[in-house]
């Protein structure tokens, strides 16, 4: 593997990092036994971090109509939309680790509309990928049409947000040369 830095920018050494950010990446290395990049290339803004995470866990670790997988679903659809080698990479493997599915992340990235899921999860990602490039195309048909597949207002909300903060996760990955973990291309292989 290439030696290729991290991040195009500055990436702090961990004991110079806000003790809280120090704990939280402490917390996340001891889980997956690595520090994914995405944690250290954020880290060179303190307060950008700290809000960024703060929306993540808020987006994706909530209860929710979705499902973990289907919001991994949402990211790995719309990065893969956007050119984000990291969130496709780092999220497709998280969506085989919460699908239970090996094959899932890659048939989501390179066409969710052959993949191996349901009508209602493809009209999910048609939604998730309407926002992520067109959302001010959005209308009440869109939202209608989740609804026959029986997402809540809720629901919709939760897809929408999901597909538009990894919008801005996408092409911060894009501007700073984000590079994936090795670790994230074996996972749940």
């Amino acid at each position: 593997m290439l030696d290729t830095p991290v991040s195009r920018f500055p990436v702090p050494d961990l004991a110079d990092m806000p003790e809280d950010i120090r704990s939280r990446i402490e917390a996340v290395q001891e889980k997956s036994g690595f520090v994914p990049n995405v944690f250290l290339t954020l880290a060179h803004r303190p307060d950008e971090f700290r809000a960024f995470f703060a929306y993540h866990d808020a987006l994706m670790d909530k209860p929710s109509g979705l499902t973990k997988a289907e919001r991994e679903m949402i990211v790995v659809a719309t990065s893969n939309a956007n050119q984000c080698q990291y969130c496709v990479v780092a999220h497709g493997a998280i969506l085989r680790i919460r699908a239970k599915d090996p094959l899932i992340a890659d048939q989501v990235a390179v066409n969710y509309r052959k993949a191996d899921i349901t009508d209602r999860q493809k009209a999910m990602l048609d939604f998730a990928m309407k926002v992520s490039a067109r959302a001010y195309e959005v209308g009440d048909a869109d939202v209608e049409a989740l609804q026959a597949h029986g997402f809540s207002e809720e629901d919709i909300w939760d897809i929408g947000a999901v597909s538009a903060f990894f919008g801005m996760s996408n092409r911060l990955a894009n501007l700073t040369n984000m590079r994936p973990n090795p670790e994230f291309y074996a996972m749940a292989r």
